[in-house]
């Protein structure tokens, strides 16, 4: 319920209706705001999406702006953040931690109203040069203020309010990426500030493990690192997997300030704080919307959530002339993105097949444009995922997406249904086959058993056998596999091999040329590697790395399929789970049939071509690769280390043995030098290569 507003004046008689209008919303505004700025900092549980409390803002800024009598103390608008957390002790900031103004306009026109703004507050004309930018990303984490003396690590807060944060010392002491000492400084004080956040795929990950355990699944990156580093019990916090990038300074005291922003960012770095690479010294506005847009195209392939990025006037000493504006610098801007997570409408769920036979419950929603891109599915994971959300078709819901994640409900907006609606229940036999639905004790995913003889699954299987990384029978995608199999053409992954000219040509946009194609790209494919083979079967546990470490331990196919579970627990990286899925998927009569038809259609490889017949180089070692390399593709690198018996790994741990860095490296180089790991590059992978670690 909302709270009154006890900075706003009684309406007098004498007031105009317009005015009296504005004064009520405001009010209403400044109370749903509190409200959510108390769910979303210091409970960790929002109840609304980002935008949805940004346009309530921006409809109080608006509001203000116009009735500035209507401007109380308390007002949203007038503060930077939210209170401290009552059980952990205040710390006042010498220096505020203020916020940042955000340009809403998505567009490139953002960019450009914030250059005009500076060069008018300058006073500069059309004559005189460009301004200097500082542009960089906007994380979605929870800003800290990390103070060192004489270069050791002596407290950490977070920025409650801006003026007085929480003391999370001993949390932060937890995060490998924060150096407890400074190097090469000896300066009484030197206060840090940054952003902890959590990367998406150590978020998947938690979320993964939460799920298998039947627990709680989080929100979102955000919300997680923040509830994180706010733990009372830092046994706790070690366990999340928190990450830190520095971008400005609070208290200085014997340290020379660089003269840029820019130069303020590599003296940090070499201090060996982790810095974002994403970043650049940008000329006018030209350069800062070339920056926007980028960054744009990278977003959905970044490592970690962001929302925006940050322009500053690269000069210190403009910056001082600029100075401040109430409580934000006239010096930077916060340029938005479109809002990852929206509130839409849940009108029924549905159920989806998936090429191993799981059953996902898939949302379908009113369309809403978050992320980037308008959504109308979205997934709901399982059906206990499901009922702890407490989704029922006809919610307003929050929909999530972040980058490449597949879109997903987080949860449900507050307030009662108007009638009894009720739980969904997952169904007994596949909606795509009418076979039998399963769920394996202790396990938390329905199956289908339908294996091959289930239309969902045979296009997904199909498609997957053709892929790029499998059998790699280019022009075989989705469309082509729907008409083949709802044709009946093809039932089962040898049939794919007795598919003629005459039949591919007479498919729904497929002419003689297209058809002739696919042809020699079928037959080209016969022609494969032992580990490709594994891999293109799709068999339940088995990646790429996994089929490369089958082929390279057994070298032949036949002593594969006749291995038990004691031998195939004797291959690196199988536990238990995959020994016993490799093995029951060999035991099916009818999968090793299809191998064999496989063989008979003249698919091949070299014999023993997967094991190793001498001692390897890289035997034994786990690589990881970043950045671009001088002449190697990403693929050829993983291809040359596999070959000389190494392991690519597609994160930095304590078990990498080196990391191959390239021009444009980012976090995993920093983590890499963080964790004292062997930086290699393409020369010395080679000469590693010629003669061993």
């Amino acid at each position: 319920m909302d709270q009154p507003d006890l900075f706003t004046a009684p309406t007098s008689a004498a007031e105009d209706p317009a005015t009296s209008g504005a004064k009520r919303r405001a009010q209403a505004l400044r109370s749903q705001l509190h409200h959510h700025a108390h769910c979303y900092y210091v409970l960790d549980a929002p109840e609304v999406p980002d935008a949805e409390y940004d346009r309530l803002f921006t409809e109080l800024q608006a509001i203000e702006a116009q009735f500035p009598e209507l401007r109380t103390p308390d007002s949203p608008t007038q503060r930077v953040g939210a209170a401290p957390l009552p059980e952990l002790q205040p710390v006042r900031h010498a220096v505020p931690m203020l916020s940042i103004e955000t340009e809403t306009n998505t567009t490139a026109a953002g960019a450009e109203a914030f250059d005009a703004r500076v060069r008018r507050e300058l006073g500069l004309d059309l004559a005189d040069p460009e301004v200097e930018y500082a542009a960089e990303l906007k994380f979605d984490g929870l800003a800290i203020n990390l103070r060192y003396e004489q270069g050791q690590l002596v407290q950490a807060a977070t920025r409650g309010d801006g003026e007085t944060g929480e003391d999370v010392t001993q949390n932060i002491r937890t995060i490998g990426q924060i150096p407890l000492r400074l190097k090469g400084c000896s300066a009484p004080v030197l206060e840090v500030r940054g952003e902890v956040y959590m990367r998406r795929d150590d978020f998947e990950r938690l979320n993964e493990r939460q799920r298998e355990r039947g627990e709680k699944t989080y929100v979102n990156p955000r919300n997680t690192a923040a509830g994180a580093v706010r733990q009372l019990d830092p046994g706790v916090t070690a366990q999340r997997p928190l990450s830190f990038y520095a971008y400005g300074l609070g208290v200085v005291q014997g340290w020379d300030l660089p003269a840029t922003h820019a130069g303020l960012l590599d003296a940090l770095q070499a201090l060996g704080l982790p810095v974002c690479a994403e970043r650049v010294v940008a000329q006018g506005a030209a350069g800062l919307v070339a920056f926007h847009q980028r960054v744009a195209a990278l977003r959905d392939g970044l490592p970690f959530d962001i929302d925006g990025v940050v322009y500053k006037v690269n000069s210190r000493a403009l910056q001082q002339q600029l100075g401040f504006k109430t409580r934000e610098p006239r010096w930077a801007v916060a340029h938005k993105y479109p809002a990852q997570e929206q509130a839409t409408r849940l009108n029924g769920i549905d159920v989806q097949v998936g090429r191993t036979g799981k059953l996902t419950p898939v949302a379908r929603l009113d369309p809403v444009f978050v992320g980037g891109t308008t959504v109308t599915n979205a997934t709901l994971h399982n059906l206990f995922e499901l009922r702890r959300k407490g989704v029922r078709p006809g919610d307003q819901v929050i929909v999530r997406r972040a980058g490449d994640v597949i879109p997903e409900i987080v949860g449900r907006m507050p307030g009662a249904r108007a009638s009894y609606v009720p739980n969904f229940a997952m169904p007994r036999a596949c909606p795509a086959c009418g076979s039998a639905v399963e769920r394996d004790k202790g396990s938390i995913e329905h199956r289908c058993t339908g294996g091959l003889v289930c239309p969902a699954q045979r296009k997904q299987a199909l498609l997957h056998f053709a892929g790029r990384r499998a059998m790699d029978v280019e022009g075989l995608g989705d469309k082509i596999v729907d008409q083949l199999v709802d044709a009946g053409l093809v039932r089962t992954l040898p049939e794919l091999y007795k598919l003629g000219f005459v039949q591919l040509a007479a498919l729904d946009r497929m002419g003689e040329k297209s058809a002739a194609k696919l042809v020699e790209r079928l037959e080209a494919s016969k022609q494969t590697t032992l580990a490709r083979f594994l891999f293109s079967l799709g068999i339940r546990h088995v990646g790429e790395s996994t089929a490369k470490e089958l082929a390279r331990h057994f070298g032949k196919l036949d002593a594969l399929m006749d291995a038990d579970e004691a031998a195939l627990l004797q291959v690196a990286d199988v536990g238990p789970v995959v020994a016993h899925s490799i093995h029951s998927f060999f035991a099916q009569a009818l999968n090793r049939e299809a191998v064999n038809q496989l063989r008979a259609c003249g698919v091949h490889w070299p014999e023993g071509e997967g094991a190793a017949s001498s001692p390897q180089p890289l035997a034994g070692k786990t690589f990881v690769l970043t950045g671009t390399l001088p002449t190697l593709s990403r693929d050829e690198a993983q291809a040359l280390i596999e070959a000389g018996g190494g392991k690519v790994s597609g994160s930095v741990s304590k078990k990498t043995d080196f990391v191959v860095a390239g021009e444009s490296a980012g976090s995993k180089l920093d983590k890499a030098l963080q964790l004292g790991i062997a930086v290699l590059d393409e020369s010395r992978l080679r000469e590693l290569l010629a003669e061993g670690p």
